[in-house]
């Protein structure tokens, strides 16, 4: 499997805020940057070019080490349900007052089954 990084459009890149190079993200991480491509090639972590270079992904999805509990699966959901990377981004990004704010930040506040749910829903 290839790796697929897309570029990223303004509105997205705003949405998500704060964007760390892959390398650095492989540094929070602990692993090698060959081991972070992976990530992204498994759609673990969404990675995205911003202004050339190498891809980056949103600061967000790393927390104390690790990837987001529950954010894999949630990726993958939102990908079952025919969402791209950049869709991704956005869905996961954009404040909804039922959650309240951002899915991201339900994920990273440990309510990860709630905004699978969510993404499941989409589904259908």
């Amino acid at each position: 499997m290839t790796l697929s990084v897309l570029q990223i459009d303004r509105e997205t890149d705003q949405l998500v805020g704060e964007w760390i190079p892959l390398s650095e993200a492989a540094r929070r991480l602990g692993i090698t940057v060959g081991r972070a491509k992976q990530l992204l090639r498994d759609r673990k972590l969404i990675g995205v070019r911003r202004d050339g270079g190498e891809p980056q992904v949103p600061a967000a999805f790393i927390k104390n080490g690790d990837v987001l509990k529950g954010l894999p699966g949630t990726l993958t959901v939102l990908a079952d349900a025919g969402f791209d990377e950049i869709e991704s981004l956005r869905w996961l990004f954009t404040v909804d007052d039922s959650l309240p704010g951002a899915p991201v930040e339900a994920i990273a506040a440990g309510r990860h089954t709630e905004v699978k749910r969510r993404a499941q829903a989409l589904a259908f």
